[in-house]
């Protein structure tokens, strides 16, 4: 509840507002606000069209492409509330200066028209990152009717805010707010972003780095306080794997740093070109490190042969089949098993539709399993974890380093392929000028 919370009034915050502003600036200059509320209602209705939308088409797939559909969304909210982030920590300060100046512009055409607009794209925008935001978020949430009254209460929230702003009874340090509400975001977001390899690699699309990291269920057992922080405020799962930590910490570092590093402590001109540039060569050195030192195991040390598949399925049982991970929504509290399973073979070789139906589920739930015999197997199990593994570490993150390194030299490469011309340019007119003195003082030696 409390992400979403965060979340409603946050970006409720940023819609009311730009309106407030409008509206404070229209009643000012004794204008009509029968414009500005058309737009309001026109961005708020098609905002809430388009998470009903996504809701219903969400609902209508199979498990694999919902659980790909939720990686896409995810992926989506999480760049939303990265811009989101950045744009208001550097522009929280001047937003009712940069509104009104728009706003005078405007009224200078002798029409409202051009702020209705304003309102309506304000509120469109906002009312669509929250929606996929809000989607992404209740979809990995425990329990989805209170992350929705979450939501709620935060657009009420913060309507109220903006209708004290409006009516000047409230006055708030904006740049102060959105810093808190920022980092806390910062942190959901990394969060969600471990989910996206999460639903990825149920979706079929991520099948490396499913290792075990830590076991955190003594930390936060399900049904606890603390779990309720863990996994549904940050988004952390008990079980998480090598790649969603990875995919964790390589958000949640350089995301925290770039917005909140302290301004007296950035270096600028020759001290951040040198920070940019030691920055990138450790990340080179250590993609390089990690090509040449991670070692890769080449097979498995036993054979794995076929077996039947079972009818009925244990927690633990099932498990084995997932990579000792659980299936994206399926509650282990709620529905312990054991459960009825139905094997059907799909089009692609190898691959098994597993429909699990009993056990406390109050629906079907139907989840695709690679080579089935093999995930059974102990010794076949560990090989292609371990496996997954080493490549993650020996090929995916150094990929990952060496684009990092790439964004931190690009900055540096523009400005030297922006300055090589004038340079030049400079430097041929300072020739010119040495020529000219030189022959004008050999021209008045030789009248001496």
């Amino acid at each position: 509840m409390l992400p979403t919370f965060v979340i409603g009034l946050r970006e409720g915050l940023e819609a009311a507002l730009i309106v407030s502003i409008i509206a404070t600036f229209l009643r000012r200059n004794s204008a009509s606000l029968r414009g500005m509320w058309l737009g309001v209602c026109a961005g708020l209705g098609l905002s809430i069209a388009v998470g009903v939308v996504l809701r219903v088409v969400e609902e209508s797939l199979s498990q694999s492409k919902q659980e790909a559909m939720e990686t896409v969304i995810g992926a989506i909210a999480v760049f939303f509330v990265t811009g989101m982030v950045v744009w208001m920590q550097h522009h929280a300060r001047y937003l009712k200066r940069d509104l009104e100046t728009a706003a005078t512009a405007a009224l200078k055409n002798g029409t409202t028209t051009a702020l209705a607009v304003m309102a309506f794209l304000a509120v469109l925008r906002e009312g669509f990152e929250t929606s996929v935001f809000l989607l992404a978020t209740i979809t990995n949430a425990g329990s989805a009717p209170a992350a929705m009254w979450g939501a709620v209460l935060g657009i009420v929230v913060a309507c109220g805010l903006g209708w004290g702003i409006y009516k000047g009874g409230v006055k708030l340090n904006l740049h102060r707010f959105f810093q808190i509400t920022g980092a806390f975001l910062v942190l959901v977001a990394a969060g969600l972003t471990l989910m996206v390899f999460r639903t990825a690699h149920e979706a079929g699309w991520i099948t490396v780095g499913q290792g075990r990291t830590v076991d955190l269920s003594w930390l936060a057992p399900n049904g606890s306080i603390r779990s309720a922080l863990l996994s549904g405020v940050l988004g952390i799962p008990n079980d998480p794997r090598v790649i969603e930590v990875l995919a964790w910490a390589c958000f949640l570092v350089p995301v925290a740093l770039f917005v909140y590093w302290p301004q007296r402590w950035r270096p600028s001109g020759r001290g951040a070109r040198t920070v940019r540039l030691g920055t990138a060569g450790a990340l080179l050195g250590a993609g390089v490190l990690l090509v040449l030192l991670v070692p890769v195991p080449a097979s498995a040390s036993a054979s794995v042969s076929a077996t039947s598949y079972p009818s009925s399925l244990t927690l633990e049982q099932l498990l084995t089949y997932t990579g000792h991970r659980t299936p994206v929504g399926l509650n282990a509290g709620n529905a312990p098993g054991p459960y009825d399973a139905t094997w059907q073979a799909t089009s692609q070789p190898g691959t098994e539709l597993l429909t699990l139906t009993g056990g406390g589920l109050t629906s079907p739930r139907a989840l695709t399993v690679t080579d089935p015999a093999a995930s059974a197997a102990p010794v076949a199990t560990s090989w292609r974890v371990v496996r997954g593994d080493r490549l993650t570490l020996k090929y995916w993150l150094p990929v990952f380093l060496g684009l990092a390194a790439l964004a931190l030299l690009l900055p540096l490469l523009r400005a030297r392929a922006g300055s090589t011309a004038p340079a030049s340019e400079d430097e041929a007119q300072a020739s010119a000028h040495d020529q000219k003195g030189q022959s004008h003082r050999v021209y008045a030696s030789s009248e001496v």
